[in-house]
């Protein structure tokens, strides 16, 4: 089951993928994280992910939290 999730994750060159163990966070086994710059690559991912048979263990699969990486000075100069 992962080798296809692997398989699918290799149709999205630009979507680059970061996975934690999530120990003391909540009750999830690991963290996932997704970085791309496309993110019509990202809906399109999680979407064929979703369509595998790993997919039908997976309990839950939120929060989803997107934001735009950047500097620190230029996050709080975003604020106001």
């Amino acid at each position: 089951m992962m080798d296809t999730h692997i398989e699918v994750g290799h149709r999205y060159p630009r979507v680059r993928l970061n996975t934690t163990y999530s120990f003391g966070l909540d009750d999830q086994d690991f963290v996932v994280a997704f970085e791309t710059d496309e993110p019509a690559d990202f809906l399109d991912l999680v979407m064929d992910l979703r369509e595998t048979e790993g997919s039908l263990y997976t309990v839950r699969d939120t929060p989803i939290f997107t934001c735009i990486s950047q500097e620190p000075q230029a996050a709080f100069d975003a604020l106001g």
